[in-house]
């Protein structure tokens, strides 16, 4: 994932939460609304001052955009890590002794004790 995908992502999140449409964001911002279009979806790449711009038009800190590209980066990553499981074989032994009962008390089926061994 490119970081202006993830920019224009955070970009196009919060200008919905706040409800304001494409073309007011733009205005506000003094930008063309393509431009703006194009990096909420990703294909450009904004400088500094575009970035400082929509971020005003936004009441949003240069810091708290970063903050929000940071955490929408690392569950990202996160989601596409691959899960590795290790395992290892286990085998199972019997290690219980062998008691024959007798008598009238006499359990009917002996207690058996088993060693997981790794």
């Amino acid at each position: 994932m490119l970081l202006r995908q993830v920019i224009g992502n955070v970009f196009r999140r919060l200008r919905r939460e706040r409800g304001i449409t494409l073309r007011e964001l733009a205005e506000l911002a003094q930008v063309s609304v393509p431009y703006l279009s194009e990096i909420e979806r990703g294909r450009k790449e904004p400088s500094s001052e575009i970035l400082a711009a929509i971020c005003r038009a936004l009441d949003l800190e240069l810091s708290d955009l970063l903050a929000e590209v940071q955490f929408d980066l690392t569950t990202a990553v996160r989601s596409t890590l691959p899960v590795q499981l290790q395992t290892a074989a286990i085998r199972v032994e019997d290690r219980s002794a062998r008691r024959i009962p007798s008598g009238p008390r006499a359990y009917s089926a002996p207690a058996t004790a088993y060693t997981l061994v790794a």
